[in-house]
Order: C-alpha cells, then sequence, then structure tokens
C-alpha cells in the first residue's frame, strides 16, 4: 500500500514537472519566428474560451504540440457593408471589418522591421472558420490601463519613440480603430500593437499629420524603400490592389510631411 502511495506521489510529481516544462517552453524567448509560426499552423487546439476584449470578442485558444504548449487569439470577423453607422453619429461608406487585414499588418510590418511590435500571426481555420491566429502576447498593462491607474514609463524616451513608431504604422495603414485597448504594455515597457481588423482603408490621405512628430530612422528608410510590387506579393491574400494603391499614396505623404519637418527643424529633431 505505501509502495502505490509512493508511486502515485512520484507520479504526479512527473506530471506537474513535465507542465512546468511545456510552460517554461511556451515563454521561451528564444523561440523563432519560423518556429512559432509553424506552431501556430500546427498545433493542436486543447481548449478554447472566448474573450470580452473589443468590439468582436476573439478567442483565446490554447495550442499544444506535445513539446510546446501556448495561447493564441483567434479573430474570425469579416463583415463588409454598404454603409456603417456608429453610436456615435459617424458613418462609413464602404464598412470593412475582417481578420485579413491582421494579417497584412503582420506582413507589412515585417517588411518594415517592425514585427518585433506585433505578435506573430498566421491565417488557420478553426471550428469551421477562416480567421487570423496570433500568438498570445504576456502583456501587462493595455493603454487605458496604464493611464487609468497613472503610470508613467520609467523610461519616457524609449517610451516615446515606440509610440511614434506605431503612430507611423497607424497612419501608414489607416487604422480606424488604434485605440488604447489594443496597445498593449509589457511588465518591462515594451509595446505591442494589436487588432488591424478596421484597418486599410482606401483613402489616400492621411487620418492626422499632427501624430506624426518624429520617426525612426530605419522605418523611414524603409518605407522609402518599400515597393508596390513587393506589397503585393507580400500580401495577395489579404489586400486589394485598389487598398495597396492607397496604402502606397499615404506612404508617399508621410514622408512628404517628415520632408517638411526636416526643412522646418532639422534632421536631428525629427528622425532617431
Amino acid at each position: 500500500m505505501r509502495f502505490l502511495r509512493l508511486r502515485a506521489l512520484v507520479l504526479a510529481a512527473v506530471l506537474c514537472l513535465s507542465a512546468a516544462n511545456l510552460l517554461i517552453a511556451a515563454d521561451e524567448p528564444n523561440l523563432t519566428k519560423e518556429r512559432i509560426r509553424e506552431f501556430l499552423l500546427t498545433a493542436q487546439v486543447v481548449k478554447s474560451k472566448q474573450t470580452s476584449k473589443g468590439v468582436t470578442s476573439p478567442w483565446r485558444l490554447t495550442l499544444s504540440d506535445g513539446k510546446l504548449t501556448h495561447d493564441a487569439a483567434f479573430q474570425a470577423v469579416d463583415e463588409t457593408k454598404t454603409m456603417m453607422q456608429f453610436a456615435s453619429g459617424a458613418a462609413e461608406i464602404h464598412f470593412v471589418d475582417s481578420y485579413r487585414y491582421d494579417l497584412a499588418a503582420y506582413e507589412l510590418a515585417e517588411l518594415l522591421g517592425l514585427d518585433d511590435m506585433m505578435p506573430v500571426t498566421v491565417e488557420r481555420t478553426w471550428n469551421g472558420q477562416k480567421g487570423a491566429l496570433s500568438w498570445w502576447l504576456p502583456w501587462k498593462w493595455d493603454e487605458g490601463m496604464r493611464i487609468k491607474q497613472k503610470l508613467v514609463p520609467p523610461d519616457p524616451e524609449s517610451w516615446n519613440r515606440q509610440m511614434h513608431k506605431m503612430w507611423v504604422f497607424a497612419q501608414l495603414v489607416y487604422d480606424t480603430d488604434r485605440n488604447m485597448g489594443n496597445i498593449l504594455i509589457r511588465e518591462d515597457w515594451k509595446i505591442w500593437m494589436i487588432d488591424f481588423t478596421r484597418a486599410f482603408r482606401l483613402h489616400s490621405d492621411l487620418q492626422d499629420t499632427k501624430v506624426l512628430v518624429q520617426c525612426d530612422r530605419q522605418l523611414h528608410q524603409k518605407m522609402m524603400q518599400l515597393d508596390a510590387k513587393v506589397v503585393a506579393q507580400k500580401t495577395k491574400k489579404h489586400l486589394t490592389p485598389w487598398e495597396i494603391k492607397a496604402l502606397m499614396a499615404r506612404r508617399d505623404k508621410i514622408l512628404a510631411h517628415f520632408q517638411k519637418l526636416i526643412a522646418q527643424k532639422g534632421e536631428a529633431a525629427v528622425l532617431y
């Protein structure tokens, strides 16, 4: 009897250790993007729960491949309306709210060197629906929580530089829903951008140039080098030719805006 109890205790300890190893593996910072992408595409969904975050309430899925266990966000919204009337009284013609834009945003971020500010995102079918599946991020606050709790970043310069990159990208993709809930903040104050389902509008003008104050030099250079054919190839499953044309027109206006600021203030005051 004692032997059986001892055996049961040993087995429980082994199972706990195995679970701990899976958890450690899931949070392993050395996982490559390729490994994460493969995991998201092939791992089995072992648990699911619908979240209450945002308008479309994406699902939080737990995935496992036997070696690695980690959560992911699944977004399947794909809605188009000729006219959308919002509660605020505003209206939008040719309204689109689609998971395809999450995929396009990540592909574009890779081209611009901003993918370290976004979760790895792939297209996958789950529960009979096709959608965007994103690596679950270990965030501590969103921007709304930070402001409500009156938290101040310990390194304002680093914080501002991250925010500048986010606003440049938001203007480039014409994101109509860049709100405080989809700006996530890690404990070490790293910023992540999520939820671009209402981006990539057909407008060639910018939403608000007032947010374009400074720009990362590498991002500025990559925007200058951005080629419409490369963008089309990278996002061909997710963006229409008209959406890409509008994107490139906004790119030109962002660059022209920063060139004007450089002429007024000097390069060192605009590019960092």
